[in-house]
């Protein structure tokens, strides 16, 4: 069974390949884009923030040594326009509960942020957020362009109970997630206007 590194290494080493016509982008089978752009189509969806965002996050990619009991996963993706463009220089913030479903309001544990690469590839070293009263799994997300607006969202896992009782749970935002031998990789594309 591949590895988290194996998935990771070969998300980051593929560079994006756009057709002719440069409405979808082609990309491994074993990594497949997660949304749709194209022209005609929509963004990522916005949803809240919720009442747990701190502001000034470090800059950072490895969450996971913030929850050392946590189920390791390793978070990727894409941030493209909806000509499938990618996005350089893009701002990526996460924050998430604990394995507990706790959130750290005190300091910085699983919060931080990261800029997309020149091929608009981002990747985060978590773990799997725990479930607390209310809500399904999940992960809080802002992404914005280099001087454009800020899409916050959240990105919820496939087959979780609480999903269809969640009042903020959309398909659209669900996580492709694969089973590896040290944890789990997970995969969103961000499509921005």
């Amino acid at each position: 069974m591949p590895t988290r590194r194996h998935f990771l290494i070969s998300f980051v080493a593929t560079p994006i390949v756009l057709p002719k016509l440069g409405h979808a982008a082609a990309l491994p089978a074993e990594l497949p884009l997660t949304a749709s752009c194209h022209e005609d189509g929509e963004p990522t969806p916005a949803q809240t923030e919720g009442p747990y965002f701190t502001p000034n996050s470090p800059e950072k990619q490895d969450f996971a040594f913030d929850a050392p009991g946590g189920e390791k996963l390793t978070l990727a993706g894409y941030v493209l326009t909806r000509e499938c463009q990618p996005v350089a220089k893009a701002l990526i913030e996460l924050w998430h509960a604990d394995e507990s479903g706790i959130y750290d309001n005190v300091g910085y544990k699983l919060r931080g942020h990261q800029f997309s690469d020149t091929q608009g590839k981002w990747w985060f070293e978590t773990i799997v957020p725990g479930i607390y009263p209310g809500r399904t799994r999940h992960y809080h997300i802002k992404v914005q362009r280099p001087g454009g607006k800020v899409l916050t969202t959240q990105l919820y896992f496939a087959g979780e109970p609480g999903n269809q009782r969640d009042r903020l749970f959309d398909e659209s935002l669900l996580l492709d997630v694969w089973a590896t031998s040290d944890g789990k990789f997970g995969r969103y594309d961000f499509i921005i206007a």
